[in-house]
């Protein structure tokens, strides 16, 4: 009895952190932000609600990145149960603000900064109004539900928001480690200055000093996917695609061609579906068309009933899925959505010129297109598969009454002899070959 109050009464003098020490996950968001760190994200979060982790910190040292990617870590961050905190270390710009505001927890190094969150184009100009009022309404948003400044947040993408001493309008609001405490956007600046010393500062602000950390890393799956997304890669795989089920369309059956055109099609829809740009709504418009291709060219004759809306189908497929979100559709976002599709379709003219012209030359043609077309009205066509066995010599490996199989230059082929019964093991001549039919008479016997 003594012993279970002992018991007892030290496990009701154990520290709280220690019972409850748990695990938190160490994410790096670092350079620029892309698909591919979408799909990480969002798997990362998934995992640590599943497990039951206390917290998941992210390291933060960006200058931006894609915004449709950005959303789409917001999402999984924000609307996730697990404990987060960002970490800026040393910043966080643009969708690296976001990504921030949508943590529970802000914590800065000395020197850090966050802000300058207004949306640009490819080429680095700002971007649309609509693009703008959008983002700034993401950032208002995020803020209100994480309990910070939305004033604040808005000042960071429109330039038109004033806030005194710190934004006055015409200037875009980025604040300072010391500004973003004093305007409760973060909570802490963390003073130490070693790496690993910061994180255990991190660590110890919120009690979890004695968790057990699991630093997260992408695995070769992703980081596979972030760079199939790459816009270069992606018109690639279109183009490979589009020649593969062209050259298909030109050689009866399956072959080479439609296997490689499906593969690339396959890689490319798969890597966007995984990073939520695309969904089987775009696969189906784009089989779609395919299909619809197929049955003009070979059911109503090639006049392109079928085949024009066939094709304008299949583009479709292939645009939503550069797209991605449709909130962020404007004219500049489709320019940038359209530029790998036309790049993919000018090399796919460009490439099948060049193989149309060079390949017939090649070994290689053989097996993209088939040579010989066996029509009825040109009767069969011999494969010539034995054509160089006419006037060579073997022995009959079985009687041959007349059919039988005879040894033929260390080859077993199945023979038939000239009208006569030939024994086993008795020397043989082919005197005829027609297909795969071959006749043989005994050596040395006249015709």
């Amino acid at each position: 009895m003594r012993v279970t109050l002992a018991v007892l009464a030290f496990l009701l003098l154990l520290p709280a952190t220690c019972l409850a020490d748990g695990s938190v996950y160490v994410v790096p968001i670092e350079g620029t932000i892309e698909r591919g760190l979408a799909a990480f994200i969002s798997r990362v979060m998934e995992e640590a609600e599943a497990e039951g982790v206390s917290a998941v910190v992210f390291e933060i040292d960006t200058p931006g990145g894609a915004l449709d990617a950005a959303v789409v870590i917001r999402d999984a961050i924000l609307y996730s149960d697990v404990k987060t905190i960002a970490f800026i270390n040393p910043r966080a710009i643009s969708a690296g603000a976001l990504i921030s505001l949508a943590t529970r927890h802000i914590v800065m190094v000395e020197g850090g900064t966050i802000g300058a969150a207004t949306a640009v184009d490819m080429q680095g100009k700002k971007a649309s109004e609509k693009i703008i009022s959008y983002f700034r309404n993401e950032m208002k948003a995020t803020a209100e539900k994480t309990g910070r400044p939305p004033e604040l947040a808005e000042a960071m993408v429109d330039e038109d928001v004033d806030i005194e001493d710190l934004a006055p309008k015409g200037k875009l609001l980025t604040l300072t480690t010391s500004e973003a405490v004093a305007e409760k956007i973060a909570e802490y600046a963390i003073t130490v200055t070693g790496e690993g010393d910061k994180l255990r500062a991190v660590l110890a602000q919120y009690e979890l000093q004695g968790a057990r950390v699991t630093r997260q890393s992408v695995n070769w799956s992703e980081q596979v996917v972030r760079w199939l997304t790459h816009p270069i890669v992606a018109s690639l795989l279109m183009s490979l695609g589009f020649l593969g089920l062209i050259f298909e369309i030109q050689s009866p059956g399956w072959g080479v061609g439609g296997t490689i055109g499906l593969i690339c099609l396959g890689l490319f829809f798969g890597s966007h579906m995984l990073v939520k740009l695309a969904d089987w709504t775009e696969v189906l418009l784009f089989l779609v068309g395919v299909i619809m291709v197929i049955a003009d060219l070979f059911f109503i004759a090639g006049f392109g009933v079928l085949a024009i809306p066939g094709v304008i189908l299949m583009f479709a497929g292939l645009f939503l899925s550069l797209m991605g979100r449709s909130e962020l559709w404007t004219w500049e976002s489709v320019a940038d959505g359209a530029r790998p599709l036309l790049l993919a379709f000018i090399t796919t003219i460009l490439i099948g010129g060049l193989m149309l012209k060079m390949l017939p030359r090649t070994s290689a043609w053989k097996w993209l297109v088939l040579q010989e077309e066996e029509r009825r009205d040109a009767g069969y066509i011999a494969t010539g598969e034995h054509d160089g066995l006419l006037g060579k010599e073997g022995v009959a490996f079985t009687p041959l009454r007349p059919s039988g199989t005879g040894l033929i230059e260390g080859r077993r082929v199945n023979v038939a002899a000239d009208g006569e019964f030939i024994e086993k093991n008795s020397p043989i001549t082919v005197i005829e070959v027609e297909g795969n039919r071959i006749v043989v008479r005994k050596t040395g016997e006249a015709s």
